[in-house]
């Protein structure tokens, strides 16, 4: 039937566009431009690792377009033993804001 086809192909190519929307390289990301510094680091309590393989990533300041908000730091495993993680920050720009540059692993 038709209809059965024209499902099937709907499904096929929804299946499709689906997995390449995350196919989209890291560096495709979108660039946050903040018209000014973000506030000073937030105190946080960092809490005992849940893993020995696990690496504390730092909280930073989001800039959501209107107002900046704090991200809470948090543990993500380590990759491989020798990696170290590159926090992420604020840059200035010389045409004026700032932009976000992530953090990511070393090594």
């Amino acid at each position: 039937m038709v209809v059965r086809h024209v499902a099937g192909s709907l499904a096929a190519l929804s299946a499709a566009c689906w997995c390449l929307a995350f196919a989209v390289p890291a560096s495709a990301q979108a660039i946050v431009v903040a018209p000014t510094a973000p506030p000073p680091p937030q105190v946080e309590t960092i809490p005992a690792p849940p893993a020995s393989v696990d690496v504390w990533t730092p909280g930073h300041w989001v800039w959501s377009g209107a107002n900046w908000t704090w991200s809470p730091g948090q543990y993500v495993s380590r990759p491989a033993p020798q990696a170290t993680w590159v926090p992420g920050h604020w840059e200035m720009q010389s045409t004026g804001g700032y932009i976000w540059v992530d953090g990511h692993w070393s090594g």
